[in-house]
């Protein structure tokens, strides 16, 4: 029965047999579905940039599917499709929504599309359980126990989901290869800047960056400064032996120059940079004695252009150290305070995030750095390193040689807690750091002088409640600022509308006098009219009761005429 089984899935997967396809418009007809109900319990899950699809695989396919001519027929588009048969595509609505499931995917939870997809398209019912082919087991976990699925992972569906992504477009009807090739492009790019926008918000890069940075600089302003001790030393070598640190001696290369031109007058200048008298005045005497060759003034201008770059390079290292502190502060202060800047910097660079660090238990802690000492001595089965980066710190070269590997052994423990402290912390804080340094010395002491230290327990307590100060007061200067900032954008916005106010009250009556006027203006003109045509066209009844007072009232001229007219008839009547 079993072989003839094998043979069946072989035929169908080859192609030799057929099933019903597609009706015209595209759809699955209804009687296969109906006939294969029964036969289909596998199903498969696929994931693309396009959308969500789900598979359907024939009972008798499983069996055979192993087989090495059922695994070359993967290839082929043709015997493929007989074997699988797409029961459902949900495709994206847009570009945010592709992006928000393929970031729930790689976390491994169940986006809502993506249960709402399963859950109407899943068959539900039966004798036997459909199961379901997943890709990532961690998706299938949180399947399983989301939606109570039976998942499967691997083997068959590892085989399936390869021919399924080999020739997604050719099983989706209307999607191209070009367009699947688009959408992968799009959401890749979308899904990269995503993770590295989240990757840049994150402060221990700085630190990386820095404490990189500064292991850089020491070793070429060490290479630079002896290049400078070499090429100044034919003119001066006595400089060298008085002289041993390399920024002071390139300060001085520049400063001195020619040294048969060094006089007692640059004496003072000489001391500030040397710090000492007496090392200044070994200098003057030197020069004056000294065995050195004669040098060019074109060899002087170069030595002393070289040495002002060495010492600009020793001056941006120190402001780069104090950049790392002020980081270290920010971001890790429990470890900055326990271990140094620069060792827990380190550590956290080699770490590859502050993260890593806090998952890294004690043990990998403390040989964190030594790896290839370690892998040597379980290769020659010799011993193990005891310590890798934390050697730096102060503890250890303060410990007797009896003593490194224990105190290494319990720095690397406090240093694990202080990194998940600095990690998981809300409002970051170096009180723990402080009473973890103190239980260092502590035990140290008791290494030494056999003086017991305290207990983790009471130590833990007290960090606890001065902590818990510490992160009230931060919490109220932050309020403070934030009502501060507040008050500041209110008085600015007061200001704003107030300005804004004064605009348009100043243009309204800037319009009002403007209007006022234009009908200023209009009656100018009105009255013009009218006593250049003498009657208004349409005069309104105000004009119309003016002009009435004008016509009674007699013009000048007029009654000059009228009173002549009464004079003579007067004269007349005497006459007579």
């Amino acid at each position: 029965m079993r072989d003839e089984i094998k043979r069946f899935s072989y035929l169908s997967a080859c192609g030799f047999l057929s099933f019903p396809s597609e009706s015209k418009n595209g759809t699955v007809s209804r009687a296969w579905r109906t006939s294969t109900a029964n036969m289909v319990l596998l199903h498969v899950l696929y994931e693309h940039a396009a959308g969500y699809a789900l598979f359907a695989v024939k009972e008798v396919e499983e069996i055979g599917m192993l087989l090495p001519q059922v695994e070359q027929s993967v290839l082929n588009v043709g015997k493929f499709s007989n074997v699988i048969k797409l029961s459902a595509f949900f495709p994206f609505k847009s570009a945010q929504g592709a992006l928000e499931n393929i970031n729930a995917i790689s976390e491994g939870v169940v986006h809502a599309d993506l249960k709402l997809f399963l859950e109407t398209n899943l068959p539900s019912g039966g004798k036997k359980k459909a199961m379901l082919g997943v890709s990532d087991a961690k998706l299938g976990a949180a399947l399983q126990e989301e939606l109570n699925l039976s998942i499967q992972t691997g083997g068959v569906v590892a085989e399936i989901i390869r021919g399924v992504r080999l020739h997604f477009h050719s099983l989706v009807k209307g999607l191209t290869a070009q367009a699947t090739s688009k959408a992968q492009l799009g959401l890749g790019h979308s899904y990269s800047r995503a993770k590295v926008k989240f990757n840049v918000n994150r402060a221990d890069n700085m630190i990386i960056q820095s404490i990189a940075l500064l292991d850089q600089l020491d070793k070429d302003v060490n290479t630079f400064s002896m290049r400078v001790r070499e090429w100044y030393g034919y003119h001066f070598p006595e400089l060298i032996k008085i002289v041993s640190e390399n920024s002071t001696y390139c300060k001085l290369a520049k400063l001195i120059g020619n040294r048969k031109e060094l006089t007692e007058d640059m004496l003072e200048a000489i001391e500030e940079i040397t710090m000492d008298s007496g090392t200044a005045q070994a200098i003057l005497d030197a020069s004056r004695s000294s065995m050195g060759m004669d040098i060019s003034p074109i060899d002087l201008i170069n030595i002393e252009s070289f040495s002002s770059r060495v010492v600009s390079l020793t001056q941006y290292r120190q402001e780069l150290q104090a950049y790392l502190r002020s980081k270290m502060d920010q971001v890790a202060p429990n470890l900055a305070a326990l271990i140094g800047d620069v060792v827990g910097a380190r550590l956290i660079s080699h770490a590859g995030s502050l993260t890593n660090l806090a998952k890294y238990p004690a043990s990998t802690v403390q040989i964190l750095g030594a790896e290839k000492a370690l892998f040597r001595a379980l290769k020659t089965r010799g011993n193990t390193p005891k310590y890798g980066l934390i050697f730096h710190s102060t503890f250890i070269g303060r410990a007797a040689a009896k003593n490194k590997g224990r105190i290494s052994r319990y720095l690397a423990n406090k240093c694990t807690i202080a990194s998940r402290i600095d990690c998981f912390s809300e409002v970051p804080t170096s009180v723990f750091g402080d009473k973890l340094r103190d239980q260092v010395e502590e035990r140290l002491a008791f290494y030494e002088t056999g003086d017991a230290p305290r207990k983790n327990l009471d130590v833990m307590k007290e960090a606890v409640a001065q902590a818990s100060e510490v992160t009230a007061e931060i919490k109220r200067k932050l309020r403070k600022n934030e009502k501060k900032l507040k008050r500041r954008e209110k008085r600015k916005l007061e200001a704003l509308s107030q300005a804004e106010g004064d605009e348009e009250k100043a243009n309204s009556d800037a319009e009002e006098n403007g209007d006022s006027i234009k009908k200023k203006k209009k009656k100018q003109a009105a009255d013009e009219a009218v006593l250049s045509n003498g009657v208004e066209a349409t005069p309104s009844k105000k004009k119309k009761r003016k002009l009435e007072v004008v016509e009674a009232e007699p013009e000048p001229e007029e009654a000059e005429t009228v009173t002549q007219v009464d004079k003579k008839k007067k004269k007349k009547k005497k006459a007579e």
